[in-house]
């Protein structure tokens, strides 16, 4: 088995734009970004400095198979996803380790929202639930124990998108759309959501 790949390095092939908790992102064109899955590994918002070995291409390719499968369900569905292949400009000696973990995508505008679906109550949605009987705001079922399902089956529990170094913000679904609708469409009103 391969070294873990915790860090890209293009040798100046295309511009670094940003490196997220797990991805690092490139600038292809006016219209393209290049995201490079790295096999770090980050738990509450913190990035370890082990990684393992080829977790970045599991993930693109499982991505692919999510785009490929919600495409034929959806032919009308446009994503972010283009092509796993490479761009030119990647020299030929680092093509080899950027293989299927990279995939081009459609510069579009970012939606700063972690869509979490929780079947269990655990982690900070056992903290939160501990304190004041809710999850994410929402009033669930009392005398849960840690790591129970939930009773009437998983729940939509959002969280903001934070920039690397920060931390995510557990978030009530209703601030979810109001996220959501102040990002895409700034000025509406939407029957006072927003």
């Amino acid at each position: 088995m391969s070294e873990a790949l915790t860090n890209t390095d293009l040798q100046g092939a295309l511009p670094l734009i940003a490196r997220g908790k797990v991805r690092d992102l490139y600038d292809v064109d006016e219209k393209t970004l290049l995201f490079v899955a790295t096999d770090r590994i980050s738990a509450y918002d913190v990035i370890m400095e082990n990684g393992i070995p080829e977790k970045g291409i599991l993930l693109t390719l499982c991505t692919k198979t999510w785009f490929k499968i919600l495409s034929d369900a959806i032919p009308s569905l446009r994503t972010h996803f283009l092509t796993l292949d490479l761009p030119p400009q990647i020299p030929e000696s680092l093509r080899p380790v950027l293989q299927n973990r990279s995939m081009q995508v459609r510069k579009l505008k970012i939606l700063p929202i972690e869509a979490i679906v929780r079947g269990y109550i655990t982690g900070s949605a056992w903290n939160e639930y501990k304190k004041s009987g809710t999850v994410h705001g929402i009033k669930v079922a009392e005398g849960l124990r840690e790591s129970e399902a939930f009773p009437g089956g998983p729940i939509y529990t959002p969280s903001t998108k934070a920039e690397q170094g920060e931390h995510d913000e557990n978030i009530h679904p209703d601030q979810g759309m109001s996220i959501y609708i102040s990002t895409f469409f700034p000025g509406s009103d939407f029957g006072g959501i927003g």
